[in-house]
């Protein structure tokens, strides 16, 4: 009776009903936990490149990428290893800027400056820079030298 336990552990049947030699698996197939069961664990999570490319494209972080395929952050970010799925991504997240520079160039012909800036800065990288001129008395340059400074300092550490 124990012999015929003993060989039920070494092998298992597979879903069509073949009988399967557990004894020929790897080492590493024997010692998982979850069991020596074929097909046990959780079953790889299927992300579609062509969804991703285009939820990239209208920019989505990585938390509305997760919630979209129903999966972790983590998964991401490790599917992001991948050079299939980082191309995906890159590729996806270019069309979107080409997507917003486009639209700007829409928004600048009928007028409506404000919203073309303001996505240039989120998407593009653009920024306003306001130059900074000082002036001394009359208008005339303010002259700077070690003494002036130094009598800065010393009103300063006064207060």
């Amino acid at each position: 009776m124990e012999a015929h336990r003993e060989l039920r552990l070494l092998q298992q049947q597979d879903d069509a009903g073949s009988v399967i030699d557990l004894t020929s698996l790897p080492t590493r197939a024997k010692n998982m936990k979850g069991g020596r069961r074929i097909g046990a664990g959780r079953r790889p999570v299927h992300i579609d490149l062509i969804e991703l490319e285009k939820l990239c494209s209208i920019q989505c972080t990585d938390e509305d990428l997760a919630g979209f395929f129903g999966v972790t952050t983590r998964t991401i970010e490790n599917r992001r290893k991948k050079s299939e799925f980082r191309e995906a991504m890159e590729r996806g997240r270019a069309k979107g800027r080409v997507s917003v520079r486009r639209a700007q160039f829409k928004l600048l012909e009928k007028g409506d400056a404000g919203t073309a800036k303001w996505l240039g800065k989120q998407y593009l990288g653009q920024r306003d820079i306001t130059p900074v001129e000082l002036t001394g008395a009359n208008g005339k340059p303010v002259e700077l030298s070690l003494e002036v400074l130094d009598a800065i300092v010393a009103l300063k550490e006064k207060d």
